[in-house]
């Protein structure tokens, strides 16, 4: 394309390289840049091959490189470092997958696709799938994908792909194709359509996805948004409008959209038929130093935290010796202005549910969980009622309370339950002080359970979600045992506190607070604030000796290196939902709790609920 650049102004990243001080790689994971994105290492080795079950992958996009092959005055150089790169970092960045968004070469001149060639091929010899697509440059330009021949085929065709195992298949006129990848665990079909699609070419693209009905669509095309001077938000172009019409706007698998061929970059969010998002991302940088520089963007899927990080990058700059870089090179080492670098949120689950729902995973008998140890098992899957069973067999049967004034819906069940649980709903205590109020439940007077000092170690486990942020509920407790310091003889901190409660602080951090069998003071372990609204899974591991608090079978921080034994008995029955002070009720939980276990030995993570 042959569009002015408006000069805008950009900030400078000053790199000596391609990690900045302090920095450090984890095997097979890219160190985080301060706006959440992976900064690449160039000094990395990548090793052979991505993992395609991490949920953190890379999506290598490669715009316009016209000017790079342009007769006699082009200069492969800065693509041929851009290809290295990837090689180079693909287990760093666990790179998947290489798209090319068309404008290989300028004039659709044979010999400069013969420049071109080589140059691929350093993706070809190191098995790196990639896709290329027809850009106006690249072909005749005026006719769509029935043109025919051309020079462009018989480099870039279908049989430079047929043996990449990503390859799915071309349209017969060899101009539009598509790839299907694995990564995050799961496939993803890109589709790489020519600058200018027949009808035939779209309803090829629609049977593609029809046959590919679970998979989340990436388009990558040519010509479809553009962005103007000093405004980032892209629109589409007519062409584009065509293509939204006849390909994006009615299948929901398609997400994302990725072109070139403007300038400059830009995007936008527009919802689809079905209302849901579709990214439309435009990136280009022929109009920027050197031909863009062999510039590239590396899109970081994370799936476990459900967004995509972008940034933009020319490895062949980033490559040169700092003390000789010239001063338009430096500030072409990465674009850190927000439309280059930027996060993209997609609750990829959400996301995808219409057409690739998550499996919930199936519930599971009771009997299944009481493990070896476990001393009580309590799940609130059937309506509120006065007795919730205690599924261990050992008797420790809990009854439903009251605080006064309390309203009768204080406790009520619900269908809501983490996918992982093994019973599939939950309660819901709506629970609250200034009055204290709300709905809680204790064991008997006379239940084994009150009288456990478990010396050889205890795990507590349950899956929690907590109702809302406000501080009517801070300070609320999940579990705890009636009965205070001084009831067992104990002086040290506050002896008014129960001997055991596992709460949550006015911020919502976990708090495991027990006075042990071994100890004159209370012994707390915290946890980092939870997200309210969220359904988590806690645990308390004890081996007898240290406490360990997890959530999500992830090993969290304040836990104490003193060694602790047991938990100290009054002999009084325990509260689910509630907690106390000088053996007063302060209030009742706000929130779910889907089911609770104790069993009397520290389990690992691979034995709790989840597993």
């Amino acid at each position: 394309m042959d569009q002015q650049y408006d000069g805008t102004s950009r900030r400078r990243i000053l790199q000596a390289g391609a990690l900045g001080a302090g920095a450090a790689l984890i095997p097979g994971v890219a160190a985080a840049g301060p706006s959440g994105s992976t900064i690449s290492s160039a000094g990395a080795t990548g090793g052979r091959g991505a993992a395609p079950d991490n949920p953190r992958f890379t999506l290598a996009v490669v715009p316009d490189t016209q000017y790079l092959f342009d007769l006699d005055r082009g200069d492969s150089a800065p693509l041929t470092a851009s290809f290295q790169y990837l090689v180079k970092n693909r287990g760093v960045e666990n790179l998947a997958f290489t798209a090319h968004l068309g404008d290989i070469v300028e004039n659709a001149q044979a010999s400069e696709f013969a420049q071109a060639d080589p140059v691929f091929g350093v993706l070809d010899r190191a098995r790196l799938p990639y896709s290329v697509l027809a850009g106006n440059h690249d072909i005749d330009a005026s006719k769509d994908d029935q043109r025919g021949d051309s020079p462009y085929l018989h480099v870039f065709g279908p049989r430079r792909f047929r043996r990449m195992s990503t390859y799915g298949g071309s349209t017969p006129d060899g101009y539009n194709s598509y790839h299907v990848f694995r990564a995050g665990g799961r496939q993803w079909l890109l589709l790489a359509m020519d600058w200018r699609p027949s009808d035939a070419g779209f309803a090829w693209a629609r049977r593609v996805i029809a046959d590919h009905p679970r998979l989340p669509v990436i388009l990558t095309t040519h010509d479809l948004v553009y962005a103007d001077a000093g405004d980032p938000v892209a629109k589409f172009s007519d062409h584009g409008n065509r293509v939204w019409e006849q390909l994006v706007k009615d299948n929901d698998q398609i997400f994302l959209t990725l072109n070139g061929h403007y300038w400059p970059s830009g995007r936008v969010v527009r919802q689809n038929a079905a209302g849901h998002d579709v990214h439309l991302h435009i990136t280009n940088y022929q109009d920027r130093y050197y031909g863009g520089s062999g510039m590239i963007r590396l899109y970081h899927f994370d799936l476990a935290r459900n967004v995509i990080d972008v940034e933009t990058l020319s490895p062949w700059i980033l490559a040169q010796d700092p003390a000789r870089r010239s001063l338009l090179a430096e500030d072409e080492i990465e674009l850190t202005d927000d439309t280059n670098r930027f996060s993209v949120p997609i609750d990829f689950a959400q996301r995808f549910a219409g057409f690739a729902p998550v499996p919930v995973r199936p519930a599971r008998p009771a009997s299944k969980l009481v493990i070896p140890g476990t001393v009580a098992y309590w799940r609130f899957d059937g309506p509120v009622q006065s007795r919730v069973t205690d599924h261990s067999g050992r008797g420790n049967h809990l009854t439903t309370a009251y605080l006064p004034g309390s309203p009768s819906d204080s406790l009520r069940a619900s269908d809501e339950f983490h996918p992982e649980q093994p019973g599939h709903a939950s309660w819901l205590f709506a629970g609250g002080k200034k009055p204290a109020r709300g709905g809680y439940l204790a064991t008997a007077a006379d239940a084994a359970l009150n009288r456990h000092t478990f010396r050889g170690g205890y795990t507590i486990e349950a899956f929690v979600k907590l109702l809302d942020d406000g501080a009517d509920h801070s300070w609320m407790g999940l579990l705890s045992r009636m009965g205070t310091g001084t009831d067992v003889g104990k002086t040290g901190s506050d002896p008014s506190e129960p001997v055991v409660n596992l709460g949550f602080s006015g911020g919502r951090q976990v708090q495991w607070a027990v006075y042990p069998l071994d100890r004159n003071d209370t012994f707390t372990n915290w946890g980092h604030e939870q997200v309210a609204g969220t359904w988590f899974h806690l645990a308390v591991v004890n081996d007898g000796r240290h406490t360990t608090l997890y959530v999500d079978s992830s090993p969290l921080l304040r836990n104490p290196a003193t060694r602790s034994n047991g938990l100290a008995t009054a002999n009084l029955p325990w509260l689910l939902g509630a907690n106390h002070y000088d053996n007063t009720i302060e209030q009742a939980f706000a929130g779910h709790i889907g089911e609770l276990r104790i069993v009397e030995r520290a389990l690992q993570p691979q034995e709790f609920l989840t597993a």
